[in-house]
Formats: C-alpha cells, sequence, structure tokens
C-alpha cells in the first residue's frame, strides 16, 4: 500500500476515533448505560478506559495522517512508531493468546469475546508490522 493511501486511510480512522469519542460521551451522559450491544454489556464504568484508549489511538491517527512525512527524517518519528509498533504487537500477541489458551481478556468489567481477537490480530498485527516496516525506512539511513 502506497504512503499517501495509509495517510489517507489513517484520515478517515480519525473521523471514526471522533465519533466513537462522541457517541461514548453521549450514551455516558444520556442515560443509555448499561446496554447490550452486538452481545457485549457495556456499563459506565467502562467509559474512562474507552476514552483514554481512543484518545491515545486519535493522536497517533492525527499524527500520521497530517504530519508525519514518509520516509521518515526526524529519531523522534522513529521513536514514536517503534513504540507504537511495541503497542501494536503486544496487543496482537494478547488477542492470540486468548485464542489458543482459551483464556479471556478483561478490560475493566468487559471479558473480550472471541471474534473480536480475530479481528484485533489482523488489525494489531498489520499495525505494528507497519509501524516496524516505516521504522526501517528512514532518510539518511
Amino acid at each position: 500500500m502506497s504512503h499517501a493511501t495509509l495517510r489517507e486511510l489513517a484520515k478517515i480512522g480519525t473521523g471514526l476515533v471522533v465519533a466513537d469519542i462522541i457517541s461514548t460521551l453521549w450514551y455516558s451522559t444520556s442515560g443509555f448505560l448499561p446496554m447490550t450491544l452486538l452481545g457485549v454489556r457495556w456499563t459506565a464504568a467502562m467509559v474512562p478506559e474507552i476514552l483514554v484508549f481512543d484518545i491515545a489511538l486519535l493522536i497517533l491517527l492525527v499524527h500520521f495522517g497530517w504530519n508525519m512525512k514518509l520516509p521518515i527524517q526526524s529519531p523522534s518519528e522513529r521513536t514514536l512508531l517503534l513504540v507504537a509498533g511495541i503497542i501494536f504487537l503486544a496487543m496482537a500477541v494478547g488477542h492470540l493468546a486468548q485464542l489458543a489458551l482459551g483464556t479471556h481478556l478483561w478490560l475493566g468489567d468487559f471479558a473480550v469475546p472471541a471474534w473480536i481477537s480475530w479481528l484485533g490480530i489482523l488489525l494489531a498485527g498489520y499495525l505494528a508490522y507497519s509501524c516496524f516496516h516505516f521504522t526501517r525506512h528512514m532518510r539518511g539511513r
């Protein structure tokens, strides 16, 4: 995939994350929680964890979509990509462990279902690969 395509996908992802933040805040302040959606029980206790994750993801997507020039020119951008790649790799390994060992991942009061783990392996694995790939392709190396 070309760098321009990945940047445009990051911009689309930014919009989706902003929509998720707005809808999470709306659900939590409108009294809709607790509720069950797609077989998952969403409670008010989960809102801070969801917002922290969404804000961290939003920062990464905004930086990649609008500020980062490829190939990487700055050591600080290389470090950011390396840290993001390690986090995404840990997420993929966690989902893989859940499926391989038959255990459950818990986020607060929420048990992560198996179908989310399959999606998590694919998405987090690809994002980790992309981060490490772009880290290796630094200008001037």
